[in-house]
């Protein structure tokens, strides 16, 4: 068989032959086994004609009816056409051997020549029909010996075809057997030896292919896999340590970028800033130095605010230098970190780096919200290579370094508006109490002065009453400035700083107060607490000041909304009356409430006390912004000298 041919096409092959051969010799034993069945129908037949022979005898010799006779010999005559045609449903035949036709035709003549005898209505003399009956029967029996020698050449034969079908089965299992060994059982145990020597680390192993059937496919397919597996094993070791390597060199450059944005993180200046990481930076790259420069607004002038084993004398050169005029500080908007040559530049500036022997520059552009807004310069006196995760770790540590400057930026600029705001605020205090008082006892003295000069003694006394009377009200007034300054708050609770405020207040009136917190709710901003203890100080003042009061309480409500309620048992007011503003200080009061957008009531009845009820948002912030004031922090850094 063809080596060519796939496994199916062999089986098929094989089957097929087989069965032809099987279908063959069944066939044969099905017709073998007719051809006995319709001898044995046809001796029985003829057996059945010896008997009526007999009987046809004796009806004669018993002078029966002549139709009782025909009907006898009706028989015969049936018999006999039986056998001379046969019955296929039966099956009965005679064979088609020539002696069996021979005897049938002679049985055929002998009955043609009786059957005269046995119609005759005449007496017959019985010897004579005895010696008739004899004969026929004889010539019956001489066909049924034929018949049965023709039947036993048919069994003998039969008998042959099984032993031959059973020599077929056997030989068939034999190729059946044989047939899966070499094709299937084989082919499966070469690939079965391949795969243990595979699995126990001999890539090499292969399996010879002699034959192009589906076995023959698979084996080539463990030939390429076995080949394969071989040659990523043998790289494997190459494979794996450069990954191991790329792995080390990333895990570096995160702890390189997390040093410096730590380090950043906790730097309080730009000049600890900037040159902490003009040195980190060096480091990580292996740079021959490093400088760190900052542009104004226009990016038309460049401030070195740092460097790094950088060059004395280089340092004050180009520690200002005009956009354009070197590679150095020449970035352009939509510039890109790049590796410039210095040795074939012929720029005056180039030329000191060359002799200082560098031989490239590494440029990094440092942007903030796409804004350029300065660059990191690194030299290197041998060639570099930047590949892109060394880039990528340089842009980064570069945008680091801006949000770090930004974010001192807006911290000075933050300190810068908190002093702008405390020296309003001390300007708003002094000018609604100290300075109203100054200006009372201005009034004081001039009619003093007037007094004294027309020999008014009592004008003069009255005056200095009231001088004196001013004087206490100023110095009143001072401490309570100084209370208002030197009081801090909190961040978790506002309540302590309620409570110094409170016994401050009794320290100075010796006026009993009470605190009283109910409720729960979120702490305030720390600015919003300082708005809050001004508005109840300022309260406070004013019953200092214009209640009369003996008691004062502080009742704090806590929730969504925090209210604060300053009680007093003094006098009261008519709010009506439009003066009462300037007396108790409610347009102060109103002021510092409009900042963290609460509300500021004012309740009171003359003889009933006062009552001030200060009610917060639901989200108080200040409205205080950062503000404006001051230079420009690029403008003050590029100025600094």
């Amino acid at each position: 068989m063809t080596h060519n041919a796939s496994l199916s096409v062999k089986l098929v092959r094989i089957g097929a032959a087989l069965l032809v051969l099987a279908l063959a010799s069944i066939s044969l034993t099905l017709w073998i086994t007719r051809q006995l069945e319709g001898g044995a129908a046809a001796v029985n037949e003829a057996g059945r004609m010896r008997m009526q022979t007999w009987r046809l005898a004796s009806a004669v010799q018993a002078e029966r009816p002549a139709p009782e006779v025909q009907a006898l010999v009706q028989q015969f005559d049936d018999s006999l056409g039986l056998l001379r045609e046969g019955d296929a449903t039966r099956p009965l035949f005679v064979p088609s051997d020539v002696d069996v036709q021979r005897e049938l035709a002679a049985v055929e003549r002998l009955w043609l020549s009786q059957r005269g005898l046995w119609t005759l209505a005449l007496p017959t003399d019985d010897q004579v029909l005895l010696r008739s009956a004899d004969e026929f029967v004889r010539a019956i029996d001489r066909l049924v010996l034929a018949i049965e020698h023709q039947l036993a050449g048919y069994t003998a034969l039969l008998n042959l075809f099984q032993f031959a079908m059973m020599a077929l089965a056997i030989a068939a299992a034999v190729v059946m057997l044989y047939t899966g060994y070499q094709y299937v059982i084989n082919p499966l145990a070469h690939l079965q030896r391949g795969l243990a020597q595979v699995e126990g680390g001999q890539f090499g192993a292969r399996i010879d292919v002699d034959t192009q059937d589906e076995f023959g496919q698979v084996a080539a397919g463990f030939n390429r896999m076995a080949a394969k597996l071989q040659s990523l094993y043998e790289g494997l070791e190459a494979k794996v340590a450069a990954k191991t390597e790329r792995i080390e060199a990333q895990h570096a450059r995160l702890e390189a970028l997390y040093e410096v944005s730590a380090f950043l993180a906790k730097a309080n200046t730009i000049e600890e800033l900037s040159k902490g990481f003009s040195q980190r930076v060096r480091s990580v790259m292996k740079a021959d130095a490093v400088a760190v420069r900052w542009s104004d607004e226009a990016n038309q002038r460049y401030l070195m605010l740092a460097s790094d084993c950088f060059p004395q004398d280089m340092q004050a050169e180009e520690r200002s230098l005009i956009a354009g005029a070197c590679a150095c500080g020449s970035l352009q908007p939509d510039a890109r970190t790049r590796v410039i040559p210095i040795h074939n530049h012929d720029a005056a500036p180039m030329r000191h780096c060359a002799r200082a022997g560098y031989q490239n520059l590494v440029s990094v552009p440092v942007r903030l919200q796409q804004r350029l807004i300065g660059e990191i310069d690194l030299f290197f006196r041998s060639d570099i290579h930047l590949n892109a995760d060394e880039t990528e770790l340089l842009d980064a540590l570069a945008s680091h370094l801006a949000s770090a400057l930004e974010g001192l930026r807006a911290a000075a600029l933050e300190r810068e508006a908190a002093v702008g705001e405390e020296r309003a605020l001390l300007a708003r205090e002094l000018h609604d109490s100290i300075a109203q008082s100054l200006a009372f006892l201005k009034i004081q003295a001039q009619l003093l002065r007037g007094a004294v000069q027309k020999q008014q003694p009592e004008q003069v006394q009255s005056t200095l009453d009231e001088l004196d009377a001013g004087l206490k009200e100023s110095i009143n007034d001072v401490r309570e400035l100084l209370v208002h300054f030197r009081t801090r708050t909190n961040t978790d609770d506002i309540e302590a700083a309620l409570q110094e405020t409170l016994q401050k207040f009794q320290h100075q009136t010796g006026m009993p107060t009470r605190l009283q917190v109910d409720g729960e709710g979120l702490p305030l901003p720390a600015d919003v607490q300082v708005q809050v203890l001004h508005v109840v100080q300022e309260a406070l003042s004013n019953v200092r000041k214009h209640a009369g009061a003996s008691h004062v309480s502080l009742d704090v409500h806590k929730g969504s909304q925090w209210r604060f309620v300053v009680r007093d048992n003094g006098s009261g007011f008519d709010t009506a009356q439009r003066h009462g503003e300037t007396h108790v200080g409610t347009k102060i009061m109103r002021e510092r409430a409009e900042r963290i957008g609460a509300t500021v009531l004012i309740e009171s009845l003359p003889g009933q006390g006062t009552t001030v009820t200060l009610t917060l948002p639901t989200n108080p912030v200040t409205t205080v912004g950062v503000g404006t004031a001051g230079l420009n922090f690029t403008e003050s850094v590029l100025n600094t000298p």
